[in-house]
């Protein structure tokens, strides 16, 4: 089984879903057969959820750009930063894990414009994770991408179930800032 480089293992305790859970951070994914929550926090980046249900099965990624365009296009020397490379190994992985693709279904998040001023690589990272479905033959259910929040994930690989926490701004007070300034005389 695969469990490389980009292969998060890093789990704790989940009191809210009453489960162990994994995080994965940007350029890491998880698939797992058990009833191991997935959890993540996107902004521009992408998360896609990908599992077969009927075989209690899944995982998700989290990519930060769609693909590298250096050299390294093969799957086996790519990083899972890039979108290309981390679906090619959740697709990998939830097959090993003995998904089948005719049961494969996917949900995809994250895609926000969270600084203003900044290129839109969200539009880009949600493009290609579409585009890779479509070209994979894998339906896509369901899809929150885009506005300007970013999004907590909890995924259920098991079931499918995927819970989004939208997180809004909030402006900073300066009495927050308060204790961690020292008055000088001047």
């Amino acid at each position: 089984m695969h469990r490389g480089r980009y292969f998060s293992t890093s789990s704790y305790y989940d009191r809210i879903f009453a489960a162990k859970a994994v995080k994965i951070l940007p350029g890491q994914y998880h698939a797992t057969g058990d009833g191991t929550v997935i959890t993540t926090v996107l902004g521009s980046c992408v998360s896609v959820c990908l599992y077969d249900a009927v075989n209690g099965v899944g995982g998700m990624n989290h990519y930060m750009l769609p693909s590298d365009a250096g050299a390294l296009r093969n799957y086996g020397n790519g990083s899972a930063r890039y979108g290309n490379h981390a679906m090619n190994l959740l697709l990998e992985h939830v097959l090993q894990l003995g998904g089948k693709r005719a049961n494969l279904e996917a949900k995809v998040f994250g895609a926000g414009r969270v600084m203003e001023g900044m290129s839109d690589v969200g539009r880009q990272n949600a493009s290609f994770a579409l585009r890779y479905l479509k070209e994979q033959k894998i339906r896509v259910v369901a899809v929150d991408v885009g506005d300007t929040f970013p999004r907590k994930i909890c995924f259920s690989p098991v079931s499918g179930q995927v819970f989004v926490k939208r997180i809004q701004p909030q402006p900073l007070s300066p009495e927050l800032f308060a204790p961690l300034y020292v008055k000088t005389a001047g």
